[in-house]
């Protein structure tokens, strides 16, 4: 992957302190957990169960300061390794990006059409994250749009300027997005689940690229060092848990959709996710 987070509400999960964090912030994990010794007992096992899943936790809220504007508390501390284990939650901070898009959404139905409504919760998720995808998708069709080589379309990654490749890309992702969820939108459950569904699974694919592909830059001078350097195998395989239970979830919210709005939600849902 070759887009970087710049400045601005993505990268405020560098803002927070620097020191190194009160727990699972030490020994040999690559993305800052505990390694706790071999033969330990009972008792000490079960301390170790909380200690991980706090670790989990706040793993999950890095990765959400990281995609959204939500502020985390200082006190959960910052270790440039979690950024690294991070990635493995990208899925569940999709779903709460979702989420606050179906709730715009809902409420926007009941005082302005379809459309609209679906206009303003895809505002909503621009405001959330900062727009930090489209800058992705912008810069990404920019460099690869032209017959540059390697070396120049990396710069042209890197520069904040869009070009007429990224205006159209953007135009028509949000176009699509817009009309996709309005098509869903007379079935309200079913879009309401399609929006977290596709902020879920699209959150994903980062996660496998990132552990299939190398970096595509310089990974020394990247400003975020530990998403350059890849994910660990568990990346893909949490990411997909996370994935899976998501849909299950979802799947019983829908049950009451007619046959068919279910038959266009799949191919609807991967068309609003895509972009991201």
């Amino acid at each position: 992957m070759t887009n970087e987070p710049r400045d601005g509400p993505r990268a405020g999960s560098q803002v927070g302190s620097q020191r190194e964090a009160r727990s699972g912030s030490h020994g040999g994990s690559q993305d800052g957990a505990r390694i706790e010794p071999p033969g330990q007992t009972r008792s000490e096992r079960r301390r170790t169960s909380p200690r991980l899943l706090l670790h989990e936790m706040r793993l999950f809220l890095v990765g959400l300061q990281l995609l959204t504007r939500i502020p985390i508390p200082a006190r959960i501390g910052f270790d440039p390794a979690w950024l690294r284990g991070s990635v493995r939650h990208f899925p569940l901070v999709g779903a709460v990006v979702g989420a606050w898009a179906a709730a715009v959404l809902w409420v926007a139905m009941h005082w302005w059409p379809p459309l609209v409504a679906s206009a303003l919760s895809l505002i909503s998720t621009l405001w959330l994250t900062g727009a930090f995808h489209e800058d992705g998708l912008a810069d990404t069709c920019d460099a690869l749009g032209g017959a540059v080589d390697r070396e120049r379309a990396l710069a042209i990654m890197k520069d904040s300027r869009i070009g007429s490749y990224g205006a159209v890309a953007l135009v028509m992702a949000l176009t699509t997005k817009t009309f996709t969820v309005a098509a869903l939108a007379t079935e309200l459950p079913s879009a309401m689940a399609a929006l977290v569904w596709s902020h879920a699974i699209s959150r994903a694919a980062p996660v496998v690229i990132t552990w299939w592909l190398p970096y595509a830059g310089d990974a020394e001078h990247a400003k975020a060092r530990p998403l350059a350097t890849g994910t660990t195998a568990s990346g893909p395989l949490v990411a997909a848990t996370w994935v899976v239970v998501l849909g299950g979830l979802l799947a019983i919210v829908a049950t009451g959709t007619t046959a068919a709005t279910a038959r266009w939600a799949v191919p609807l849902t991967l068309v609003a996710g895509g972009a991201t």
